[in-house]
């Protein structure tokens, strides 16, 4: 299978689970490459959100607090960073503040914007995958470099016992060269 096929069935897998939502921009409506990986999901398990990542992402912590398992989507890095502090102060502490009590295991997921076949600047095609491995003490960060890494990614994600959360960073370009 190809990277996008990998994610596809990635994405489709993790549905299986009744645990999962899928929260985001675009998840609902086409609009972004990640859009066509949830399109044959049900409707019932996407909720499509306004662009407002930091909500998106308190959203996220509120739904794993639950019970349930969010698949919050990022279509890129830069939108992600908007999202830095539920992100680093919440959702990746919270174990630490509760002395290990409380648990929220969310997965999330962004990507390295494409710049084939068109650049489209700067502000879309960052990789911060480094700087949050370094910020995030709890929260795992994977970056998926090739397409057979994609499913055993997504795999550990959603099967860690750890309480742990994932995040998964894909390649834009990669949707159609790999």
């Amino acid at each position: 299978m190809n990277y996008f096929e990998q994610l596809k069935r990635s994405m489709e897998w993790l549905a299986e689970d009744p645990r999962t939502v899928f929260i985001g921009q675009a998840v609902e409506v086409p609009g972004t490459a990640m859009s066509n990986t949830v399109k044959d999901i049900p409707l019932e398990r996407r909720i499509e959100l306004p662009v407002a990542e930091e909500m998106q992402m308190g959203m996220t912590i509120g739904l794993a607090l639950q019970g349930q398992i969010p698949v919050s989507i990022y279509p890129r890095w830069n939108f992600l960073l908007l999202a830095v502090n539920q992100l680093v102060n919440h959702l990746d502490k919270l174990s630490v503040m509760s002395n290990g009590r409380i648990h929220a295991k969310a997965i999330i997921r962004t990507g390295i914007g494409s710049v084939r076949p068109l650049h489209p600047q700067h502000q879309h095609i960052g990789d911060f995958t480094e700087a949050f491995r370094l910020m995030c003490s709890t929260v795992e960060v994977i970056r998926v470099d090739e397409p057979d890494q994609i499913f055993p990614a997504y795999q550990k994600a959603l099967l860690r016992d750890d309480g742990r959360s994932t995040l998964i960073v894909e390649w834009g370009d990669y949707y159609n060269e790999k």
